[in-house]
């Protein structure tokens, strides 16, 4: 019940804007109360009071509104526009791999898209050091050199290991490899959720 009080105050601010919003939109579209009115079956009163804040707005009463000016809801309430969803990572690149990081922050799990050219110029030479590492391939094939394993895998694949075994990743062949890449440098692993048990 607190936090309600708390949040009151801003959504009292909120709900104040979109009286004189309404009534701009509607002025600024040449509509009458009665054409809205007919338009979206709120009474002509109702309308009024909404406009001049008599009446507290409603999702019932905004959404025939926002239908009948062909505007989104949001448009009615002020809601603040959505930030840019575009991710602005630097590429790091190491002769023929490049390396996109999909995570910000710093410290914890790292999440990279690597794109590596063929061929591949290093001599597969297995290193090892502290972390947990999951791989998944998007396109091409990916060569794994883990401990005494030499595996290849083909898009769709996924591999997760202990960074503390020897090991060394690359393409297969010719072809460049698209391969998706989390690591946690202090061990952590990535943890798939499943659905829980029926009881």
């Amino acid at each position: 019940m607190k936090e309600q009080h708390q949040d009151e105050p801003e959504l009292d601010a909120v709900l104040s804007g979109v009286g004189p919003r309404l009534r701009r939109l509607r002025k600024d579209r040449g509509v009458t109360l009665s054409a809205l009115s007919e338009a979206t079956g709120i009474s002509v009163s109702t309308l009024s009071r909404l406009e001049s804040g008599g009446r507290r707005p409603s999702l019932e009463l905004l959404l025939p509104i926002a239908r009948a000016h062909e505007v989104p809801l949001d448009d009615l309430v002020g809601a603040p526009p959505v930030g840019d969803p575009r991710v602005r990572a630097k590429p790091i690149v190491h002769g023929r791999k490049t390396s996109l990081p999909l995570t910000g922050r710093p410290g914890g799990l790292q999440a990279y898209k690597v794109v590596q050219e063929a061929p591949c110029d290093e001599v597969p030479e297995q290193r090892t050091h502290e972390g947990y590492e999951w791989l998944y391939v998007l396109s091409g094939k990916l060569r794994l050199l883990l401990a005494e394993h030499d595996l290849v895998l083909a898009p769709g694949e996924a591999a997760e290991f202990d960074t503390r075994l020897p090991h060394w990743f690359g393409p297969v062949g010719d072809d460049p490899v698209e391969f998706l890449s989390l690591f946690g440098p202090q061990g952590e692993r990535m943890h798939v959720r499943a659905k829980p048990k029926r009881a």
